[in-house]
C-alpha cells in the first residue's frame, strides 16, 4: 500500500494510484477523482446566471426552462472535451493555443481572454458584493471590501493543494443548491408547467430571444472552457493508454453529474422567479428588485437564501474567475504575477464602475456582451485540437462527437452573434417586429 502523507492532496493522489492500480473500487474510485468539475462547474451559476434566470422566470414563467437545460447540454460537451484534452495531453488549452499558432495570433488571444476573464470577475465581484449590502443592509462599496477580502483569502487556500481548494469549492456549491432546494418548498411551484417548459422549445416573442440568448450568453463561459483543461492536466501520473482511458471514464462521469447538478440550480432560479414573480410583477428584472419584492410575497426566508445563495455564488465564481486568469496567463505567455496583484487588477473594474455611480444591472450585461465577443476564441481552439491525431492520438474525437461540437459552437456564437447585433441596433429581420 502507498505510504500515507500528512497532505491532503497528497493523501488525494496516492488514492488515485491506487484506484489505476485496482487497489480500490467501487463508489470510492469515483469520489477520488472528483474535483475538476465542481470547481467548473461554479461558472454556469454565477451572478450573471441570476439576473438572466430572473428575467426568464418573471417574464415568460416556465416557458424558457428548454432554454437553460440546452445551454447545458451544451456545457457538458464542451466541459468534457476541455477535461480530456487536460488528461490526454497534460497540456491546458490556452498553452495548445501558444504552441500551435503563430505570436500575433496568440497575443491577440491572450488579450482577448484577460478581457474576458475580467468582465467575468466584474459580473461575480459585483454580485457578491450585492448580496453581502442586501442582507447586511451596508452600502455596496463596503460590500465590495468585505468581498475582496473574502476571496483573497480563500484563494491562499490554494497554496495548500488543489483538494482543499476543490473541497471548498464543493462547499460553496452545496450552500448554493441548498438555498434553492429551500426555495422550490416555499415558493408554490406549477410542476407540470414546469416540466413541460423543460422539454418543449418554445419562444413566446423576440424579447424572449434576446432573454434565451442572453441565458445561453451567461451559461457557457470562456473562462471555464480554459480552466477546466488545467485543472485536469497533471493531477495524477498516468502510465499508459488503459490508465488514461479510465481517466476519462471518471472524468466525463464528474462532468455530467456536476453540471447537471448546476443545470438544476438554474432551473430552480427560473422556477422561483415564475412563481413567485410571473403572475404579479412580471417587469422584475433586477437582483436587487427580486429581493425586495420576494419579501412580502414569500417571505424573510426566501429572500434570505436567495441572498445567501447569491453571496455564495459571487464569491466561489470570483475566486474561480482569478484561477482561471492566472492559468490564462500562465499558458499563453509563460508569466504568472503575483496573486494579491491579480486580485487587485481583476477587481479594479468593479470599484471604478460603482465609483461613477453607473447602474449595477448596466454593468452585469454589459459584461455578458464582453463574454459574447470572446467565446468564440476557445470554444473553437478546443474543437480544432480535439480533433487533431497529432495532438490527442488514440483519444482523437470522432465524426460524432467532432459534428455535436461544432453544430453545438455554431448554434451558440449565432446567437451571441445576434445578442450582440441587437445591444449595437443593428437591424436583425427576426428580431423585429
Amino acid at each position: 500500500m502507498s505510504t500515507p502523507s500528512t497532505s491532503l492532496t497528497d493523501r488525494t493522489s496516492q488514492r488515485m494510484n491506487d484506484v489505476l492500480a485496482g487497489r480500490i473500487r467501487g463508489p470510492r474510485s469515483w469520489l477520488v477523482f472528483a474535483g475538476p468539475a465542481v470547481i467548473a462547474s461554479v461558472a454556469y451559476m454565477d451572478p450573471g446566471n441570476y439576473a438572466t434566470n430572473i428575467q426568464a422566470g418573471a417574464g415568460y414563467g416556465y416557458a424558457l426552462l428548454w432554454v437553460v437545460v440546452m445551454a447545458n447540454l451544451v456545457a457538458m460537451l464542451f466541459q468534457a472535451l476541455s477535461a480530456r484534452l487536460g488528461i490526454v495531453t497534460g497540456k491546458n488549452l490556452a498553452e495548445h493555443c501558444r504552441d500551435g499558432f503563430s505570436r500575433p495570433v496568440v497575443i491577440a488571444m491572450w488579450i482577448v481572454s484577460e478581457i474576458a476573464a475580467m468582465a467575468t470577475d466584474l459580473a461575480e465581484f459585483l454580485g457578491g458584493a450585492i448580496g453581502l449590502a442586501l442582507l447586511f443592509n451596508m452600502p455596496l462599496m463596503a460590500g465590495m471590501g468585505i468581498t475582496a477580502i473574502v476571496t483573497y483569502a480563500l484563494l491562499l487556500v490554494e497554496n495548500r493543494g488543489f483538494r482543499p481548494m476543490e473541497l471548498l469549492i464543493g462547499t460553496l456549491v452545496g450552500v448554493i443548491g441548498l438555498c434553492y432546494l429551500a426555495e422550490l418548498f416555499i415558493a408554490p411551484i406549477a410542476w407540470g408547467e414546469a416540466a413541460r417548459g423543460a422539454i418543449i422549445p418554445q419562444m413566446p416573442d423576440l424579447a424572449a430571444l434576446t432573454i434565451s440568448v442572453g441565458i445561453i450568453g451567461a451559461t457557457v463561459m470562456p473562462h471555464a472552457i480554459y480552466l477546466h483543461s488545467g485543472l485536469t492536466q497533471n493531477r495524477v501520473e498516468i502510465k499508459n493508454d488503459t490508465e488514461r482511458a479510465r481517466v476519462l471514464k471518471f472524468s466525463n462521469v464528474e462532468v455530467v453529474v456536476a453540471l447537471a447538478i448546476a443545470g438544476m440550480i438554474n432551473i430552480a432560479m427560473v422556477m422561483m422567479a415564475a412563481s413567485a414573480f410571473h403572475a404579479g410583477n412580471p417587469e422584475v428584472a433586477e437582483i436587487e428588485t427580486a429581493y425586495h419584492t420576494l419579501t412580502p410575497l414569500l417571505g424573510g426566508m426566501a429572500a434570505a437564501a436567495f441572498l445567501i445563495s447569491l453571496i455564495a455564488s459571487g464569491v466561489s465564481s470570483s475566486v474561480v474567475g482569478t484561477m482561471a486568469g492566472q492559468m490564462i496567463m500562465q499558458g499563453f505567455i509563460r508569466l504568472r504575477i503575483p496573486l494579491l496583484i491579480r486580485r487587485v487588477v481583476t477587481m479594479l473594474p468593479a470599484f471604478i464602475v460603482v465609483a461613477m455611480g453607473v447602474n449595477v444591472t448596466t454593468a452585469l450585461v454589459a459584461s455578458q456582451v464582453v463574454l459574447s465577443i470572446a467565446l468564440p476564441i476557445p470554444m473553437i481552439a478546443l474543437v480544432i485540437f480535439s480533433s487533431k491525431r497529432s495532438v490527442m492520438g488514440a483519444f482523437t474525437i470522432g465524426p460524432v462527437l467532432k459534428s455535436l461540437a461544432i453544430l453545438a459552437a455554431t448554434v451558440v456564437l449565432t446567437l451571441n452573434f445576434v445578442l450582440l447585433a441587437n445591444v449595437a441596433g443593428l437591424p436583425i429581420p427576426f428580431l423585429s417586429n
